[in-house]
């Protein structure tokens, strides 16, 4: 009895360990560092412009459906609510995609003005020990 408890426990916890999800920011996209913000939002951007795009298609065969119904028969029913629900999921996915682009826009925006700053830091810094020298001073 007591191996048959160990063999189900151990089957048990290979399948939680196997279907447990890592972490989706160790993960890169398409090889994409997690802190280039530029090439994420061109990442989020051509996802945004290939959802549109089946979007689009998406929308022009429900106004077939919709405008000849009686080509499709009975099908014509579940057709039109299967391409609804297409152009619904795109719809969603559109703005999440173009979202998840605004939000990296922004953070490379703030992550370039943090270079620069520490570029000026550093550019004063050394205009200190600079006049430091020649004024004779020498800090402790």
């Amino acid at each position: 009895m007591r191996p048959l408890k160990l063999l189900k426990l151990f089957f048990v916890l290979s399948v939680l360990t196997s279907c447990a999800h890592m972490n989706p920011s160790a993960i890169a996209l398409d090889g994409i560092a997690s802190d280039d913000h530029e090439a994420l939002v061109q990442h989020y951007e051509n996802l945004a412009r290939e959802a549109k795009i089946k979007l689009q298609e998406n929308k022009k065969v429900l106004e077939a459906y919709e405008a000849r119904p009686y080509y499709y028969g009975r099908q014509g029913l579940d057709l039109q609510s299967h391409t609804s629900a297409n152009i619904r999921a795109y719809e969603k996915l559109l703005r999440e995609n173009l979202g998840y682009a605004d939000s990296h826009k922004k953070m490379a925006i703030k992550q370039t003005s943090n270079q620069v700053n520490k570029a000026e830091a550093k550019l004063s810094h050394d205009l200190i020990i600079e006049n430091e020298e020649y004024s004779g001073y020498k800090g402790l």
